[in-house]
């Protein structure tokens, strides 16, 4: 029998990824959890084979929480199911140790194919997506610059930036328009978008 933890906040979705899941009868969901923070506790209490985690939770992200899992519990398998199907979290997927990578547009059964393949030791990711992951350009931003558009993408201003990084306020808009350039951007919010959907920032 393959245990399962789901990680969704919505609950109706939640639900029916249960249902599902459960109505496999060599596989059972332990636990269903909605917040990013609750997926730790409840993998160490219910030690699941696998953990199906949506990205965008509430606390902590499901990209993380994978990291946190491989720390913490190694055997757990994560599969990211998500409306987020993006290159650039496909790269932090792999990164984060994520042993498979799904849209929330994909058909029941090959959720249910990819728990088992997971479940097994294989890999499984969105065939489409990964034509796209390997496609897109290499990352045009140096290593300050994406430090810099990253920090103006959570909401900290320029001279908050220059004072962490211990650099002048004019260098800090030299890098954001740098970035902004580079990216082939209209402004600096269309550059944090095109770096975050390429996994950039």
């Amino acid at each position: 029998m393959t245990t399962i933890l789901v990680a969704e906040d919505t609950a109706i979705l939640r639900d029916s990824l249960v249902v599902v899941l459960d109505l496999e009868p060599d596989l059972e969901v332990v636990a269903a959890v909605g917040t990013g923070d609750a997926i730790v506790p409840a993998a160490l209490h219910h030690r699941p084979d696998v953990a199906v985690l949506d990205i965008d939770l509430p606390g902590t992200d499901g990209l993380t929480a994978a990291a946190h899992l491989r720390e913490q519990l190694p055997d757990c398998r994560v599969l990211i199911l998500t409306a987020l199907a993006r290159p650039g979290n496909l790269r932090t997927a792999l990164a984060n140790h994520a042993s498979g990578f799904l849209g929330k547009d994909a058909p029941a059964r090959t959720l249910v194919d990819a728990v088992r393949q997971i479940a097994a030791g294989g890999r499984v990711v969105d065939p489409a997506l990964a034509v796209a992951t390997l496609t897109t350009r290499p990352n045009p931003l140096t290593e300050r610059e994406a430090e810099v558009l990253r920090l103006f993408a959570r909401g900290t201003g320029p001279r908050e930036i220059a004072s962490d990084l211990f650099l002048t306020v004019g260098t800090v808009r030299n890098y954001l328009a740098s970035a902004t350039v580079k990216l082939g951007a209209r402004n600096r919010v269309d550059g944090i978008r095109i770096a975050t959907e390429m996994g950039w920032i």
